[in-house]
């Protein structure tokens, strides 16, 4: 038991530098200026479309993966390159799915493909697809902050349907410069800051969570020992 208590004392902290919930200053300071402002367009796009519907499939088993929908970013958007089944929808997203004070909003490199559920395909992911949107045209990460903020509020984007969930288990994702590929794992999105609600992050606590109040949203984290192609993750100790 209290090797098992270690284990998810180390994998909370391991979530908290994954989504960067407490980065030092000086770190912080150099990944602002290595990231700057957006790099050109191409650096964001993958040449290949059938290597970027291989890529966001890989987000959860074949099982599911091969039934859903699966979007392709082009020059003007994202557009749907294979219509789904299923009603799941697989996707990668890039850096400006990270919160717009990250460090690394505009790194060109990041590649995190997701399997939205249909509850989380309606409603979560529009936010993420508005932000491309601006993205693309040219908006400053203040303007997209401003939009998204109004567009939440006035409801112009859906609140989020219960149950609404995503798959990442992709042995391919770069979730960034320090995560790198990190660990397979689900995610489960809860309205506003339910962490205390759940015990997250507590000692002893098996619940690990992070509030996104940017998209106003809890995220408890599942973490898998496989990645989607069925072969070993590795362990959650370093």
């Amino acid at each position: 038991m209290r090797k098992r208590s270690i284990r998810l004392i180390a994998l909370v902290f391991l979530l908290q530098a994954v989504f960067h919930l407490s980065n030092g200053r000086a770190q912080v300071g150099a990944e602002k200026a290595r990231y700057p402002a957006m790099a050109p367009l191409d650096q964001y796009l993958i040449p290949s479309e059938s290597a970027e519907i291989a890529l966001a499939r890989s987000a959860a088993p074949a099982s599911i993966a091969d039934g859903a929908e699966v979007m392709v970013l082009r020059r003007d958007g994202y557009a749907t390159a294979v219509k789904g089944k299923n009603g799941f929808l697989c996707i990668v997203e890039r850096a400006w799915g990270k919160s717009t004070d990250d460090p690394e909003f505009w790194n060109p490199k990041m590649r995190a493909p997701h399997c939205f559920n249909p509850q989380a395909a309606k409603t979560f992911l529009r936010i993420y697809l508005m932000k491309t949107e601006m993205v693309l045209a040219g908006k400053t990460r203040a303007e997209i902050l401003k939009a998204t903020t109004a567009a939440l509020d006035s409801r112009e984007l859906p609140p989020l349907e219960p149950g609404a969930m995503a798959y990442m288990m992709s042995k391919q994702q770069y979730l960034g410069d320090h995560d790198m590929s990190w660990h397979p794992h689900t995610m489960f999105f809860f309205a506003g800051d339910a962490v205390k609600s759940w015990a997250a992050d507590l000692p002893g606590s098996p619940v690990i969570a992070a509030n996104d109040p940017e998209e106003r949203v809890t995220i408890l984290f599942v973490v898998a020992d496989k990645w989607s192609d069925g072969t070993t993750a590795p362990s959650t100790m370093h």
